[in-house]
């Protein structure tokens, strides 16, 4: 392994063994706490140009499987560990983690203190970082740090070109879902309850999708600024009323832009497959799979005919609305999260409810 190292802004330097592909990136740092699901992570398109630091400290063990993957091509910017093994033990590895990332282009650094480089995202916020060599000159990378942007395109990037169908073994429902970047396992979720999924691109327009008379219309999960896609934010104030929605994460902001809410960025995120979030429809609690930069303003939802629905315990951010007028709601959250938790599975049953009421009153 080449000695690598990571570059911040203000001129902290994290050195440690390269792995992965070779190459440099400017990338946006966050991290993340979950203990398991690090090909999922690596697969998640929201983590477009982000420079992810894993905070559970072996990454690597059980390898990598063909199924696990919630995209056919990852688009992580890089990933930071504190101990990589590159020798897995399990029975369902078919490939190494730093393989796959040597394939599709990802550097990754391990032997760092992700301990501190952590409280560091946590203490001042995401921002810029680049992995270079180790060899590169401080004031080289704070000039390539001060001169390079991270792009902001990252939905158009990972969004599909085409539309592609997904079909369900007894299909009871057609569900038209937009992508903006959309993890496989939502596809999975809604086929194991008989959806027939239709995925089109994140520019698909309303006449379109009202072409192929779906049930319902889902919005995806995807990286970057909600508001850097205005087609989605037009197309949900085109079908709001004409058929139930359900939006995940960027889904979420997107709905509640739409609506007439604000979105801001977070100063270093949700991250991770442990945050409680309060239910205020039924007063459960929930442990939640989440990734996101942004939060819907909690005081901008007035007068816009959304309902708060969830709430995080942690810091009281908005995590879920709704407007039954329209039969329309949303989670900023993961209820298809895998590994895991499952608490929100529910939601799909949900939006199939919603569905089937549509139905009825057809």
């Amino acid at each position: 392994m080449t000695a690598r190292k990571i570059v911040l802004e203000d001129g902290s330097e994290y050195v440690g063994e390269g792995f992965g592909a070779p190459g440099d990136k400017v990338c946006e740092i966050v991290f993340n706490t979950s203990m398991a699901g690090y090909q999922e992570i690596l697969s998640d398109p929201s983590y477009t140009f982000q420079l992810v630091v894993m905070t559970y400290p072996l990454i690597g063990n059980y390898g990598m499987a063909a199924a696990d993957y919630e995209t056919k091509t990852p688009t992580i910017g890089a990933l930071a560990v504190r101990r990589y093994n590159d020798k897995p033990s399990n029975f369902r590895s078919e490939e190494t983690l730093g393989a796959v990332m040597e394939r599709f282009g990802i550097p990754g650094i391990q032997g760092i203190d992700t301990r501190r480089l952590g409280r560091s995202i946590r203490d001042h916020g995401s921002r810029k970082a680049l992995i270079t060599t180790a060899d590169t000159p401080l004031d080289a990378a704070l000039e390539i740090l001060r001169t390079t942007g991270v792009p902001r395109d990252a939905v158009r990037q990972v969004s599909c070109r085409a539309p592609w169908e997904s079909p369900a073994e007894r299909e009871r429902f057609h569900v038209a879902a937009i992508d903006c970047g959309m993890k496989r396992n939502i596809v999975r979720s809604l086929n194991a309850r008989g959806c027939r999924v239709t995925v089109l691109p994140y520019d698909t327009t309303a006449e379109q999708v009202l072409a192929l008379h779906p049930d319902g219309l889902f919005l995806s999960n995807g990286p970057g600024d909600p508001e850097d896609v205005p087609e989605v934010i037009a197309l949900v104030r085109a079908l709001r009323g004409r058929l139930p929605i359900f939006g995940i994460c960027l889904g979420h902001q997107i709905i509640s832009l739409a609506y007439g809410a604000r979105t801001y960025k977070l100063k270093f995120g949700h991250r991770g497959g442990n945050h409680p979030v309060r239910d205020l429809t039924t007063g459960k609690i929930e442990i939640t799979s989440q990734n996101h930069s942004y939060a819907v303003d909690e005081r901008s939802l007035a007068g816009t005919g959304l309902e708060l629905t969830h709430v995080n315990i942690l810091d009281g951010t908005v995590e879920g609305v709704r407007c039954a007028a329209d039969r329309v709601f949303s989670v900023q959250y993961h209820p298809e999260s895998a590994p895991g938790p499952q608490d929100s599975g529910h939601l799909f049953d949900r939006f199939i409810a919603m569905m089937e009421e549509e139905k009825a009153h057809a």
